[in-house]
């Protein structure tokens, strides 16, 4: 349990994190190689060369068995609509029967295929894989164990195929098996009578599942094989991962408590702490040879729940409400290798571990920047000037300076804290001169080692030995955070619409002047009173 479960942990009914969305690519190995197919047609098929007409003929052939495998399955051949897929065949899937293919979908789709260049009058053909636009078939199937699923298959030789699973529809029939009571939405448990058990049930996946399905349904959907060459010749397709979604769902009791949550959440993603840079959440270090995404965005604004999704490299995170109960937090990718994990799926369980491990680096960020407590000692102290053990005096710290607001806006960015809030001033002056929208020439880097020199003074930051990096300090972390929250959420919004009356205004009795003129001037004077009693000084 990570801190932010731990904090929530009162409004929290259950939780469980399982994959979502699985992708994987199958792949005939030995036939990627053309010299591979070459060897296969005149040793198995008595067939050379491998000419064009051999090749549009497989192709052929599967169209008339999937034609009538539809007839036989009763299971009608679709053209795939331009919206959801899933939404579209859901009437199929009602009165669905165990290990029945429901509905076929066929779309245009890339493709890797085997071509064949060449001439028929001389016949002689050069074989290559080449990416084209070629008719595919998409069987929707009720598994047995995994339940909704589809596969889809392309006619083309090496017949690349997609395996698409999804654990919640696996977990689901776990439970029927154990006879554990659950109540389950589209895609998200929102009950369940033993969440320790489902949790353990959704930990028990392993690649040896994901393979039995797949190569059990691509065997069925790829039916120019035959039983000796499968054996033989390997003809059987390995599975890699394409793309993997990971979910940590937190279930409240209440909506009102979830939705008071989720405010806060977006707020902190507009406001302090924003990760432009976001690679602490992901684990991994960025160099200069990264040329990947780094972004974080706020989607779906005009929806009730909108989606924070952050980006790096080929995947991203995202966090949303679902269901007006559940908080989802869902690490993604499309590449496993951004993450230091093979695509072969027998990589499940280091998948797992990194993903789950991204949706902790997530939740414990913004658990930092949603709840930070300090004592009113530690900020009376702050503002207070620092003399050095030379006789120095460095001034304190004050609520509203812009460049010290600037410095530490810069210094609680995901990028610093990702490197260990290790970082050199060099690598800090870009960020505070956008902080403070000037250029170089009005904030030299001599006047952010002065700022830099006022939080060491503090111990908010120290200087690394026999280097020219410093590291923000855990105390200095959660000080900058508190500043940031007074000044954007109380100094500035109050000092921003602060009336100003002219000359003749300033004479009139209180009671005369407009009942909000009066209340805000009520407001000002007891955050004049909350400043002077914490020890803060405002700017001259």
């Amino acid at each position: 349990m990570n801190a932010f479960h731990e904090h929530h942990e009162h409004s929290i009914r259950g939780s469980y994190r399982c994959f979502d969305r699985i992708l994987l690519n199958g792949l005939l190995q030995p036939f990627q190689q053309p010299e591979r197919v070459i060897g296969f047609f005149s040793f198995y098929r008595n067939q050379f060369p491998v000419s064009r007409k051999v090749l549009t003929d497989i192709a052929d052939q599967f169209g008339c068995w999937v034609k009538n495998r539809s007839e036989k399955w009763d299971a009608p051949i679709l053209d795939a609509p331009k919206g959801r897929r899933d939404e579209f065949v859901e009437p199929y899937f009602r009165k669905a029967k165990p290990d029945q293919v429901v509905a076929i979908l066929k779309a245009r789709e890339p493709a890797r295929i085997m071509t064949a260049i060449g001439t028929a009058t001389e016949n002689r053909w050069h074989l290559q894989i080449a990416q084209r636009w070629v008719i595919q078939y998409n069987f929707y199937v009720n598994d047995a164990r995994w339940g909704r699923m589809f596969v889809r298959m392309c006619p083309y030789f090496p017949f690349s195929a997609r395996v698409c699973l999804n654990q919640h529809h696996w977990l689901a029939n776990r439970l029927r098996e154990e006879g554990i009571v659950f109540e389950k939405t589209s895609n998200a448990f929102l009950k369940c009578g033993d969440f320790a058990r489902l949790q353990e049930l959704a930990d028990s996946l392993a690649a040896k599942d994901l393979l039995a399905c797949g190569q059990k349904w691509l065997a069925a959907f790829t039916p120019f094989f035959t039983a000796r060459e499968r054996k033989d010749a390997g003809c059987r397709h390995r599975l890699f991962f394409a793309q993997v979604e990971y979910c940590d769902n937190l279930i409240f009791h209440r909506r009102a408590a979830l939705d008071a949550l989720g405010e806060r959440l977006l707020d902190a993603n507009r406001t302090i702490g924003r990760p432009d840079k976001i690679t602490v959440i992901f684990g991994r270090k960025l160099t200069s040879h990264y040329r990947g995404k780094l972004q974080t965005e706020i989607e779906d604004m005009h929806l009730p729940n909108p989606v924070v999704r952050s980006h790096y490299g080929n995947g991203f995170i995202k966090q949303y409400v679902r269901d007006h109960l559940i908080l989802r937090t869902e690490a993604a990718t499309n590449n496993v290798n951004d993450y230091g994990v093979n695509k072969a799926i027998e990589n499940l369980p280091g998948l797992r571990q990194k993903l789950s491990a991204i949706n902790d680096n997530y939740q414990n960020v913004q658990q930092d920047i949603l709840e930070t407590f300090i004592d009113r000692g530690q900020l009376r102290k702050l503002a207070e000037p620092t003399a050095l053990p030379g006789g120095k005096r460095i001034p304190g710290l004050k609520l509203d300076h812009p460049r010290q607001l600037a410095l530490m806006h810069a210094l609680v960015r995901f990028a610093h804290v990702a490197a260990g809030s290790v970082f050199t001033t060099a690598e800090l002056y870009p960020e505070v001169l956008h902080t403070l929208g000037c250029s170089a020439s009005k904030y030299s880097l001599a006047s952010l080692r002065y700022d830099l020199s006022k939080l060491r003074a503090k111990r908010l930051v120290e200087k690394l030995p026999h280097s020219r990096r410093y590291r923000l300090l855990p105390c200095g972390y959660s000080i900058s955070l508190v500043f940031l929250k007074l000044f954007e959420r109380i100094y500035a919004p109050l000092t921003a619409g602060l009336l100003r009356p002219v000359a003749g205004d300033r004479k009139l009795q209180l009671e005369r002047r407009l009942q909000i003129d009066r209340l805000y001037q009520r407001v000002v004077d007891d955050l004049n009173k909350l400043i002077k009693a914490v020890g803060l000084k405002t700017a001259a």
